[in-house]
């Protein structure tokens, strides 16, 4: 029960009324962000991290946190309304949400690439913390603790990457 209590308290602190503030200025932030061409996430956490610490961790990281899920879909706000992918992620938006424009329905197409980012979002979030997914990553272990050494035999020519033992 010890994983459910520590679901449980992390579930509790972001929750909290200053947690959720930080939640939606992020979004907000991300989302006024993510309409700029050009400007995407990365670019917008790479700002956002000096503010980042002067706060508390749990309430940085989930600005930062926000502000990555804002800015993404806001790249797909200008793909929709005026064919301009922000970043790569909107490409295909830029042509389907475009199309629907088009024809008078811009806010059904916004709506949909609201809830497709709000579902692929906790989706994968969820299947990254989930148990066997940690557990893969734990036993794969850091790229330092690895010593790689390249084996030319006769039959390959260009050689084949070996792990050391």
């Amino acid at each position: 029960m010890d994983l459910f209590s520590g679901l449980g308290a992390g579930l509790a602190e972001a929750l909290t009324p200053a947690s959720l503030l930080f939640a939606f200025a992020g979004v907000l932030v991300g989302t006024v962000v993510g309409v700029l061409p050009g400007i995407g996430p990365i670019t917008a956490i790479a700002l956002l991290i000096p503010l980042s610490f002067s706060m508390e961790p749990v309430h940085g990281l989930i600005l930062l946190s926000g502000v990555y899920y804002g800015s993404m879909y806001g790249g797909s706000i200008t793909a929709t309304l005026i064919r301009t992918p922000g970043e790569v992620a909107s490409v295909v938006t830029a042509i389907d949400g475009y199309e629907m424009a088009r024809r008078g329905r811009a806010g059904p197409a916004l709506a949909t690439a609201a809830i497709g980012s709000f579902i692929a979002g906790t989706l994968a979030t969820v299947a990254a913390w989930s148990p066997p997914s940690t557990g893969t990553r734990w036993r794969a272990g850091g790229v330092r603790g690895r010593r790689w050494r390249r084996r030319r035999s006769a039959r390959s020519s260009p050689g084949r990457w070996r792990r050391w033992r």
